[in-house]
């Protein structure tokens, strides 16, 4: 687990806390000031001043905060220059998930947020979906639906699993799947066309465009590419939040199928799930349900035949 540590004084320490009100958690451990628990890091102040964050995103979230003035700052983004101004203009965000995760699907979804309505959507609580927790933006989504323009894309398993083997990488998936979604929000919004579409960069632009040259219709005008793309403008955030509820609506699903709770990710845990679905219905079923070209598939049964072997 990665660790960042960082120290505060007594004002910083309660700006820091006010920061993560919403994510708070009860934590009884001597010295704890406060905690709070986000999708992927978990951060701890202490009485000492110091600040613990534990996680994946322990990094992110300690560079969050400067040393002088203590404002939340944003990590650099890489890619396009974005025009002055573009976070209040009208754009078509898009943005994936499920690609790291071994079970469940890889979802795509494409959002359009005009200008006016940046306003409600921050009200209705949307930003960096890595400062959201899963029940949160399940509770944000149906919300999200009632009021913008979208297209969401879910690749299924086997279908994941057919093209995989064709060669297919995850990139020209992803590229695929993001020019779809973005077709499909256009031709919902027609005559109206948006300011800027906005694409979380996964691939530099003349990959992306590689990977897509066989298809009929490429969507290029004023097309944006970056990374970090859910800081910088709220469509990006709202497309995140739709893409993940969108997998783990379709996680909640596999796991009736499976008559298990499916973990996320690709760690131990995972292995060890996976190995437990073999030895009850069959390494054909797990494919049904897992990205089978990850290394969990090796590593499953390789914990299913160590215990038929003892």
């Amino acid at each position: 687990m990665t660790n960042q540590v960082i120290q505060l004084n007594a004002k910083q320490l309660s700006e820091v806390a006010t920061y993560y009100d919403t994510h708070k958690i009860i934590r009884s451990a001597p010295g704890v000031v406060f905690a709070a628990k986000l999708t992927d890091t978990s951060i701890t102040g202490y009485k000492s001043g110091k600040v613990l964050f534990q996680g994946a995103g322990a990094e992110r979230e300690a560079n969050r905060w400067s040393s002088d003035l203590l404002k939340p700052k944003v990590s650099a983004a890489k890619g396009d220059t974005l025009p002055l101004g573009f976070s209040q203009t009208s754009v078509i965000g898009s943005d994936e998930t499920g690609t790291g995760d071994f079970f469940g699907p890889m979802t795509v979804a494409a959002c359009f947020v005009s200008s006016d309505q940046i306003e409600l959507i921050q009200e209705l609580g949307v930003k960096d979906s890595k400062m959201l927790t899963d029940p949160l933006m399940r509770k944000i989504a149906p919300d999200l639906k009632e009021v913008l323009t979208y297209s969401i894309l879910t690749l299924g398993n086997e279908k994941y699993n057919k093209v995989q083997s064709k060669g297919w990488s995850q990139g020209k998936i992803k590229a695929l799947l993001h020019n779809q979604a973005l077709k499909h929000v256009l031709n919902k919004m027609r005559p109206q066309k948006p300011d800027y579409i906005l694409i979380d960069q996964f691939a530099e632009r003349g990959i992306y465009y590689n990977h897509i040259k066989m298809e009929k219709e490429i969507i290029r005008e004023n097309i944006l590419f970056s990374t970090k793309a859910e800081q910088l403008h709220v469509a990006v955030a709202a497309a995140s939040i739709l893409a993940r509820v969108a997998f783990l609506e379709e996680m909640d699903r596999l796991s009736l199928n499976a008559g298990v709770t499916l973990p996320k990710g690709a760690g131990s845990k995972v292995d060890e799930v996976a190995a437990k679905i073999i030895l009850s219905k069959g390494e054909d079923y797990l494919s049904t349900i897992t990205k089978k070209h990850f290394a969990n598939t090796g590593k499953a049964l390789a914990i299913v035949n160590k215990k038929r072997n003892n």
